[in-house]
């Protein structure tokens, strides 16, 4: 019988059950795709009940694959979708209100207000993050004052990762882990608790918050009404953290970069919480065997959500793997530019109300004209969040990627001419999943300890750049042209 971890994956749109190998393998796997409404311009929510039973769904379809073939599942190891926001009664696990989504920009006036009072230096300081309505803290105060009715300790709050312990628990663990905990901008990075300043800034009732714990740790077990069996939770952590541990970024100078609904680079610092000139984030990259890594993190809004938009609301795609033939079907831009500012601009700008804009269309342009800016703006945003981190003092040798669009071979070797850098994709591309279950199997004692990962990974293709440097910076020069108008525009 093989021995394998569960690795759960909530994503923004879809939830996946993966089941891993101690030798790094992906042996089964399984995927439900749900959606997002969109109930008020700017507002992005879920159906919380959606999002259990997705993940129940794909859950119990590897574990019956697993019975059949002889694999037994030793713990489980869960990662999801960040600053996602729930709250829910704790005496029927019921929500009381849907999942406000990470992309949701409902509070931009409430932290523009607390902006304006000073607070934004406070936030940064004790958080490394920017007060921005991207984080959980906006989005908690909002559904409590949806029902100032409730006595507080009455009800429970939660990034997705603790919504799931909970169901799976039968209500018997509250927790989260530091990587999730650093994204709710009411927890503290350098002293690793809840911030009494900032639960009063926000006005949050500390009865409604879950315990912290390390990203590799005991999390108690599944209710074995859920699977048969009682299965072992055995770590948490946040999907771009996750991601680079799957990556093998466990040291300081390991960049990694996740191309899916959004883009999220991540460079670790070790043990050392920098805190950026440049409105990079600073956040904790994991908490394991007692041992707090940070890293620099640069955050885009919008990635494969624009192919997303140009396959599901406008029609031109039949699929967004369609994206790679247009894009290579024509020999350059052809002048077109998207800003995709769907939900604003995240790092370095941090301006939620700016919305996308296209410029340089004519009537030779065609659906391979938006596939293509699509894909470009996405290298063009990686691009400028590397100068944000170079500006900051990185020094960046190669970058590695993962997430859905890296599938896309043109989208890969335009990213290393751009960026003018070597681009490593992985044999293992799931490297969120990956990276939770290497957890997992740290705390099952299957490796030492993270200094033992990297040696799990392997490269599936390199990309070495090979545009011109006149091109390279012509492009970029036109980019930040389209940029910089759309940021006067909105003045």
């Amino acid at each position: 019988m093989t021995d394998a971890i569960l690795a759960i994956d909530q994503g923004t749109s879809s939830s996946r059950a993966m089941v891993f190998a101690a030798d790094g393998q992906l042996l089964l796997q399984a995927q439900q795709e749900f959606a997002c409404s969109y109930p008020h311009e700017g507002w992005v929510e879920q159906d919380p009940e959606q999002i259990w039973l997705s993940v129940l769904t794909v859950c119990r379809e590897v574990l019956q694959q697993a019975k059949e073939q002889d694999i037994a599942i030793k713990g489980i190891g869960i990662t999801n979708q960040r600053e996602t926001t729930l709250v829910w009664r704790r005496d029927n696990f019921e929500a009381v209100y849907p999942a406000i989504v990470w992309q949701d920009r409902r509070t931009a006036s409430y932290c523009d207000a607390l902006k304006a009072s000073g607070a934004e230096g406070l936030v940064q300081q004790k958080t490394g993050l920017c007060l921005d309505p991207y984080f959980s803290a906006s989005k908690l105060h909002w559904i409590l004052q949806q029902h100032p009715e409730i006595d507080p300790s009455e009800l429970a709050f939660g990034t997705v990762d603790s919504f799931i312990l909970w169901r799976l628990t039968l209500g018997q663990v509250h927790a989260t882990d530091t990587t999730n905990a650093s994204r709710t901008a009411l927890f503290n990075i350098r002293s690793l608790e809840w911030d009494p300043e900032l639960l009063a800034l926000f006005a949050i009732p500390p009865a409604v918050l879950p315990q912290v714990k390390q990203s590799a740790d005991y999390y108690g077990e599944t209710d074995p009404r859920w699977f048969g069996d009682a299965i072992p939770i055995l770590a948490l952590a946040g999907d771009q953290q996750a991601a680079a541990i799957g990556q093998g970024c466990v040291r300081a100078g390991g960049l990694k970069s996740t191309y899916g609904t959004g883009c999220f680079a991540l460079l670790n610092t070790g043990s050392t919480c920098i805190d950026s000139s440049h409105r990079l984030l600073a956040t904790v990259a994991s908490t394991v065997q007692g041992k707090t890594q940070y890293a620099l993190e640069g955050s885009i809004f919008a990635a494969g959500a624009v192919v997303k938009w140009l396959r599901d609301q406008l029609g031109v795609l039949a699929s967004a793997a369609e994206t790679e033939m247009l894009a290579a079907s024509i020999p350059d831009n052809g002048g077109v530019y998207l800003v995709p500012a769907f939900t604003g601009l995240a790092a370095p700008h941090w301006r939620s109300d700016l919305r996308a804009s296209i410029s340089g269309l004519t009537f030779g342009c065609g659906k391979a004209h938006l596939a293509r800016a699509a894909l470009e703006a996405v290298v063009y945003q990686t691009a400028d969040l590397l100068s944000a981190m170079k500006a900051d003092g990185a020094v960046i040798e190669n970058l590695q990627i993962d997430g859905g669009m890296v599938n896309n071979h043109w989208f890969c070797q335009f990213l290393a001419d751009v960026l003018d850098l070597q681009v490593m994709r992985p044999l293992q591309t799931e490297t969120t999943a990956f990276g939770v279950a290497l957890l997992a199997g740290i705390q099952l004692q299957w490796y030492a300890d993270l200094a033992a990962l990297p040696s799990l990974v392997r490269a599936e293709s390199w990309f070495r750049p090979k545009m011109n440097a006149q091109t390279r910076a012509q492009l970029l020069a036109e980019w930040h042209h389209e940029v910089q108008r759309l940021l006067a525009a909105a003045h």
